[in-house]
């Protein structure tokens, strides 16, 4: 079953969301943050889960 529109928004926020969590944990020391490698597989992961959740989920061709 697709997603509905709202779910795919929803989707999309956290994607965003993730990515920007990514890119400011680029500008930080990574010796100061503990687990800072785990953390940034987490990241990648759930950002990688939630863009194959779009791809697999797209709408139908010609609409909705």
């Amino acid at each position: 079953m697709a997603l509905s529109r709202v779910e795919r928004a929803k989707i999309t926020d956290s994607a965003l969301k993730i990515q920007s969590a990514q890119a400011s944990l680029d500008k930080l020391d990574q010796t100061k943050v503990e687990d800072f490698d785990e953390i940034q597989h987490c990241l990648e992961m759930a950002g990688t889960n939630l863009r194959q959740a779009l791809r697999e989920n797209h709408p139908p061709k010609g609409g909705a």
